[in-house]
């Protein structure tokens, strides 16, 4: 390719960049755009793509492994990572920036679809979230990961997920597993407390007002025991950031607990994930307080299951 191609295809990438990031930052898009997942995928440590959790078409995940050299000799952290989407939308691609930003990091991501509505409603796309996690702690040693060191993480509807895996054990348990096994969970933007449900989209979700009260996250804060880092934008918009994670921290310290609130100035419900990625870190420390949270939990060594 010659010189002035090259050039122009860079100059063209870098305009789409500063142009979707300009459009995220403000909130105009729901999902992350390809010029960000495009330059996530440069020196790409993307290992696996598509293999299945369950049977279901969705029920699929891709794989993102730290360089070799990186590895400690218990192995790396786990990630589980759940995106958000109204529980109706979301592709596990449109998130490669996560998975690509956690292994440069040391972190080996597992980057999970599940299924949404109109396909299934509330509660199975908790049950696919801990089918993930389930596997993710059964093959984290043939991974190259550390067992004792798995985390579920995930972004507003995704952050639910991970809240109700870390803290409501019937799910893990319907998957031969216990909450007990993991190391912590990380929350972006989640909606733990939203009966009664306002949103037509959510509520078909849930099929509402079929709702039953344990099927929010804050239910369960008493009988949780795990680390939990949540984070929120504090001008979001979509998730009251006080009612949700502020409201679900004072919770789970009430219950003796150990919780890390961080709210952020800068970033808004969809830049808060997106400030993951390498163009939009500027926005936010997200990246840093996720890996500097689960780097801490290499002290806390729980034994894997079985």
């Amino acid at each position: 390719m010659k010189l002035q191609t090259v050039l122009a295809v860079s100059g063209a990438l870098v305009l789409a960049l500063v142009l979707a990031s300009a459009l995220l930052v403000a909130g105009l898009l729901w999902r992350p755009l390809l010029p960000i997942n495009l330059l996530a995928a440069i020196d790409s440590r993307r290992t696996a793509q598509g293999l299945p959790y369950g049977t279901a078409p969705r029920q699929v995940y891709d794989l993102y492994t730290p360089d070799a050299a990186s590895r400690p000799a218990a192995g790396w952290p786990l990630v589980v990572f759940i995106y958000g989407g109204s529980w109706n939308r979301g592709e596990r691609g449109e998130y490669r920036f996560v998975g690509e930003a956690l292994a440069q990091r040391g972190v080996l991501a597992m980057v999970i679809d599940y299924r949404l509505h109109p396909e299934v409603r509330y509660p199975e796309f908790v049950r696919d979230s801990a089918a993930a996690v389930a596997l993710a702690l059964r093959q984290a040693g043939t991974w190259g990961a550390d067992p004792r060191r798995v985390l579920v993480m995930g972004h507003s509807a995704g952050g639910y997920n991970a809240a109700m895996v870390a803290l409501d054990a019937r799910w893990l348990a319907a998957a031969g597993h216990s909450p007990a096994e993991l190391a912590g969970w990380i929350g972006l933007a989640g909606p733990y407390e939203f009966l009664p449900i306002k949103t037509p989209e959510v509520q078909r979700a849930f099929d509402h007002p079929n709702v039953p009260a344990d099927s929010q996250p804050i239910h369960h804060a008493a009988g949780g025991r795990l680390p939990a880092l949540l984070l929120a934008a504090r001008t979001d918009t979509l998730v009251d950031p006080q009612r949700n994670s502020g409201q679900l921290a004072a919770a789970l310290q009430a219950a003796g607990q150990a919780v890390t609130l961080r709210d952020y100035d800068r970033v808004n419900h969809l830049s808060l994930v997106g400030a993951i990625a390498a163009p939009l870190r500027w926005l936010a420390p997200v990246l840093d307080d996720v890996v500097a949270f689960v780097e801490s939990q290499a002290t806390l060594r729980r034994s894997p299951a079985p």
